[in-house]
């Protein structure tokens, strides 16, 4: 499949990560949403098996960013949400053609570009699903699906097993796939601690250390274990 694209929405940036506005300034969450996105990017960048990277959007800068690792933009006319942006891109690359899409999240920064090898390596035949639950297992993190379009997509904390419904409905079993890079997203103070304890290389963990983010939520989780002793 030399012509399965990624699919990345982007929000507008200015709103982003709204659920960690109890731990973080409006800054400092634009700021960690761009540093994610652009994890997300480099890892789609360098999985050569891919056809292509389209990104959803309608934020000048996220577009800009994604020009940069040579991602073809689809444009929306409004924010309307993640279901919404993965269908215009399904619609679009179906129309092009494609063979398949998958389905990436800009907020994953601890995926890397064997995972999605991993993915499009499982995901066989002309008409199959391939999905990467988030950690939790309730969420769909990743979705492969060929041809575009296959099922209704629909995202949310409790998509996973709803969207195994769906293929199984058309007669196709899917391939589950548990990755740790794609099946951590960021959304919650709990998961951006996570991540920060798993460590690694990422332009995410460098941004967290040098903005002292990092350091204050360990100071955070440090006092609440002594209250707690």
């Amino acid at each position: 499949f030399r012509r399965m694209w990624a699919v990345l929405p982007a929000k507008d940036l200015v709103d982003a990560k709204s659920r960690l506005a109890a731990a973080l300034s409006p800054a400092e969450r634009r700021l960690l949403f761009r540093t994610m996105y652009e994890d997300v990017l480099t890892a789609l960048s360098e999985a050569g098996s891919l056809g292509g990277i389209a990104v959803v959007t309608r934020d000048p800068e996220a577009g800009a960013v994604a020009k940069s690792y040579g991602a073809r933009l689809i444009p929306e006319p409004q924010n309307q949400g993640q279901t919404a942006a993965i269908e215009r891109a399904a619609a679009t690359l179906r129309a092009d053609g494609a063979d398949g899409m998958v389905t990436i999240p800009g907020d994953t920064p601890l995926i890397s570009a064997a995972e999605i090898e991993t993915v499009l390596a499982a995901h066989t035949g002309p008409t199959a699903m391939t999905i990467v639950p988030a950690h939790d297992r309730r969420g769909s993190n990743c979705i492969a699906v060929s041809p575009p379009g296959l099922i209704p997509l629909s995202f949310g904390n409790d998509s996973f097993q709803p969207h195994l419904a769906s293929a199984r409905k058309i007669g196709v079993e899917p391939r589950v796939i548990d990755l740790p890079g794609i099946g951590l997203d960021i959304d919650t103070p709990d998961d951006l601690w996570m991540l920060i304890e798993r460590g690694g290389a990422t332009h995410t963990h460098a941004y967290l250390e040098k903005s002292g983010i990092a350091a204050r939520l360990r100071a955070s989780r440090n006092r609440a274990r002594e209250a707690g002793a």
